[in-house]
């Protein structure tokens, strides 16, 4: 696996995503709009959990659902990402490792993303991700320097706007959909309020 492309939308509801639950453990489904072959282009991910993250039949579910509206909106699942409720832990948990074995039998190239809780700050210097690529049945950790976030100023910078007003709120995860359907687990708006705050600089989100 070459290098792996994150959009500033990925990113930033990855980000938001954990903030909004900080003790907790939180995951979710990375998603691609390219096509398959070459190098790995993240635009978007669904935020799944934020409780009971072994639960097999809720994640399974979230995941069918998930994989339904991707082949209706011309998407693929190509990774999974979690923040482990221990700050100071990066490295894949049991369920973490099993639910990304199930997207790479579908996704040769499929990642694995680790947020690193224990640098979630806004003025943190680099991305705190810790990625994870599959090899011979493995999951070996990658070198940092093949995640791409063009424009990381200013995606941290956005990340840390939707954070100070307020607006990570808006963000809804599977769960909050389980808990009330009538809320957009695909995150329309926050997915437009994120549009409105990247420049046309930062190219596609």
């Amino acid at each position: 696996m070459g290098e792996v492309e994150l959009s500033c939308l990925a990113y930033v509801k990855m980000y938001l995503h954990s903030c909004l639950f900080p003790r907790c453990s939180v995951n979710g489904l990375l998603l691609s709009s390219s096509p398959a072959g070459g190098a790995v282009c993240v635009t978007d991910c669904v935020p799944l959990l934020h409780s009971h993250l072994p639960l097999a039949p809720i994640t399974q579910l979230a995941i069918t659902q998930v994989d339904v509206w991707c082949s209706q909106t011309q998407q693929r699942i190509v990774g999974y990402y979690q923040a482990n409720a221990c700050v100071s832990d990066s490295s894949p948990t049991p369920c973490a490792l099993k639910i990304a074995d199930k997207i790479a039998e579908q996704c040769s190239n499929a990642v694995l993303l680790m947020i690193d809780g224990s640098k979630l700050c806004p003025g943190y210097r680099v991305p705190p991700i810790v990625m994870y690529e599959r090899k011979d049945s493995r999951w070996i950790l990658k070198d940092k320097d093949t995640i791409m976030l063009r424009q990381w100023e200013e995606i941290r910078s956005i990340a840390s706007q939707l954070l100070e007003s307020g607006d990570h709120n808006m963000l809804v995860d599977f769960d909050t959909h389980l808990d009330d359907i009538t809320k957009d687990w695909t995150n329309q708006k926050l997915n437009a309020k994120i549009a409105e705050l990247v420049s046309p600089a930062n190219g596609n989100v």
